[in-house]
């Protein structure tokens, strides 16, 4: 089963919007152009760094530097979720 981005924007601590955009963990910039589609906002630029943080954390998140025009929020967090990965040890008693 594919797992799938969540894209949040963010100001301060609270989510502004969020929207989840099915996708594969290899394909996460394609389904970060559709989000940032629906979303009504620019596509950020993807920097090494950015790309770094995928590869090893599975998430990212960009600033408002990142963005060629003036948004609203002060970042965008995205974050792979996989519905196969194992749940942890303390999610199995609840």
């Amino acid at each position: 089963m594919a797992g799938g981005i969540w894209v949040r924007l963010m100001k301060r601590t609270r989510i502004m919007k969020d929207i989840t955009q099915p996708c594969e963990a290899m394909d996460w910039q394609e389904a970060l152009d559709e989000a940032c589609h629906k979303l009504d906002v620019t596509r950020p630029m993807v920097l090494p760094r950015h790309e770094r943080d995928w590869e090893e954390f599975s998430q990212t998140r960009f600033l408002r530097e990142h963005f060629m025009e003036d948004v609203p929020f002060d970042r965008m967090e995205v974050e792979y979720i996989d519905p196969d990965a194992k749940k942890s040890v303390n999610e199995r008693y609840l």
